[in-house]
This record gives structure tokens, sequence and C-alpha cells, in this order.
């Protein structure tokens, strides 16, 4: 049967990923998806929460214990990022959270983004929080016998747990966001997002164009850095995209590219061959 054209217009309104939102309206308004943002630490889930506060319509909860999720009547749509772990019950391998119950608890319309960065920037800017007895979540099962590695490959392994071990969980269910769009093109970037979920960004520019201010590849006057990653950040760089250059070392990025380099190819990142 050949799908018409009225059909594939109307695809193409709801959204061309095969992953965008199931639509629910109520009367005439269409109501936004719920959000959860998944990713590595320091690879742009916080900017790319905050933006659902710009946008507005939302409630952001940034990194909430899962069972305060579990608590949640999601009367009006929320954006949660990268839950912590409850004591209560285990989580998916890679998650911070068993994946079958947070698919229950959150209702459609629900939108999963999946945040990435180039292992070797985000791997620069792990090294803070993976100093302080591996400060992001969720750790690898063997996160303790890494401790006695240099801290640069603490980094790198925690990159590709995520991004393997995680990722693979969610594989399918989710929108892939790279930090690297993020930076080159905020307001596409943002729009697209609004259009994902449900959100008309026609309706929003004055809010994306705020949000989008912010995002920046350098420290200028403009920039506005997330709020929860401001303890990690470090003026040690000019710039966000290939900051590796100035906080690695050849060794170091060479004992991080021999970590990560399997679970880059997913993303599309290219790692340099180092002698």
């Amino acid at each position: 049967m050949v799908e018409s054209r009225s059909s594939q217009v109307f695809k193409w309104l709801l959204g061309k990923s095969p992953h965008a939102a199931e639509r629910r309206f109520v009367g005439r308004q269409t109501v936004p998806a719920n959000v959860l943002i998944l990713g590595c630490g320091r690879s742009g889930t916080s900017i790319l929460g905050e933006l659902f506060e710009h946008i507005g319509g939302y409630t952001y909860y940034s990194e909430p214990n899962f069972d305060s999720i579990l608590q949640m009547t999601f009367r009006k749509p929320v954006a949660i990022k990268v839950p912590k772990e409850s004591p209560r019950v285990r989580p998916t391998a890679g998650l911070s959270f068993p994946l079958d119950l947070m698919l229950e608890v959150i209702p459609k319309p629900r939108v999963i983004y999946w945040q990435v960065r180039h292992p070797l920037d985000a791997i620069a800017s792990l090294r803070v929080g993976i100093s302080k007895n591996w400060g992001h979540h969720p750790r690898p099962p063997d996160w303790k016998n890494w401790q006695k590695r240099p801290l640069v490959e603490q980094c790198a392994h925690h990159w590709n747990f995520i991004n393997s071990v995680g990722y693979a969980a969610v594989q399918g269910l989710v929108e892939i966001t790279r930090f690297e769009d993020m930076i080159s093109a905020p307001f596409p970037f943002a729009a697209q997002v609004c259009e994902q979920v449900g959100v008309p960004a026609a309706e929003r520019r004055s809010e994306l164009r705020g949000w989008s201010e912010r995002v920046q590849d350098t420290n200028n006057r403009r920039f506005v850095e997330a709020r929860t990653s401001r303890a990690y950040s470090r003026p040690d760089h000019e710039r966000r995209v290939g900051r590796w250059k100035e906080n690695l070392s050849q060794a170091e990025a060479a004992r991080s590219a021999a970590i990560v380099r399997d679970a880059a190819v997913t993303f599309g990142y290219e790692i340099p061959q180092f002698d």
C-alpha cells in the first residue's frame, strides 16, 4: 500500500525522526513530551537540560534520585537529567536506574536524549570530578580497580563504559544529540529539540535565542555555564571543542584513545592515531 501524501506530510510535521514523540492533544493544544536526558557527565547534559527551563511549560529536574521520580505525578511535562541511583533497586547495566521501570513510570509522549561529546574533550573535562573519588555517575562496576591507573585512563574508562554499555541498553529508544552540534549552531539545535518534543519553535524564538546566546565555544561575555557544571569547570582551555589539544599531552591522549576508540566510532567520532 502506497502511503498518501497527506500522511507523509503529517508524519513530517510530527518530526522526521523515527523516535519523535507521540503527540497527545488536549482540545486544540499539543501536550509536549516528557523528556529524559542521558549520557556521560561533562558532555553537555546540563546545558541541554536547562534548555527546558528556557522554553517554558516544563518542570526541570537535574539528577534527581530515582526514588523521587517514582513519586512524580507528571501532570505537566517534565525534563529529567541523568537520575541518581536508588539503593532500593538494581539499575540496568551502564545506566543509573532500571530501564524497564523507568519506561513504565515516565508516561508517553516522551523523548529520551543521549547526549554525547568527543571522548578526548570529555576526558579532559572529566578529570576534576573523577579525581574526587570518581565523582561522576553511574560508576563502572570496576571503578575502584581503575583508581590505581593514571587519571586520564580513569576518565576514558568512565566515558567508554557509559557510551558503550549504557548506550547499548537504550539504543533504538533515544535521540542522539552531539555537543559539537550544540556549540556550532545552538539556535537550530534548540529549535530541532523543540519540534521533537512538541513545542512549536516559532512560538519560542525569544526563549530559544536567550538559551542559544549563552552556549559558546569560548568564555566570552555571553557565555553562561550550566549551574550544575560550574563546580567541575576550570579556566585551563580557550575552546570547548577540541580542548583536549590544550589539556592532554600526546602520551595522555594516546592512552585515552586506546580505551575509547571503538565506542567513539559508534557516534561518528574520529580518533587520531598516535605514535
